[in-house]
């Protein structure tokens, strides 16, 4: 029963997404804010990006000669690409 409340809390705050978190199945971003593409240096494939949760910051798809991999999204300067954290709301009691 308890769990019960649980799954329908989650399904309830699905319902509550932020857009920018649809993801195709392979896990990329559907669409990348216009902001993040405004940053981004080029050179690097925006058509596979992820937000990582972990670290809040941008990832895309490398395809090199011998391996794929994850590298982070940099600007022209060479400074990673994060998400805004939010800071907690403190409420008065």
């Amino acid at each position: 029963m308890k769990y019960g409340f649980v799954l329908a809390g989650l399904v309830a705050l699905a319902g509550c997404a932020d857009p920018m978190t649809q993801v195709t199945p392979e896990g990329f971003l559907k669409e990348v804010p216009e902001s993040v593409l405004a940053l981004a240096a080029p050179d690097q494939n925006l058509n596979a990006v992820q937000l990582n949760p972990k670290d809040g910051c941008f990832w895309y798809q490398h395809v090199g000669p011998v391996e794929t991999t994850m590298l982070p999204l940099r600007t022209p300067r060479g400074n990673v690409i994060c998400a805004q954290q939010q800071e907690p709301q403190l409420t008065a009691m």
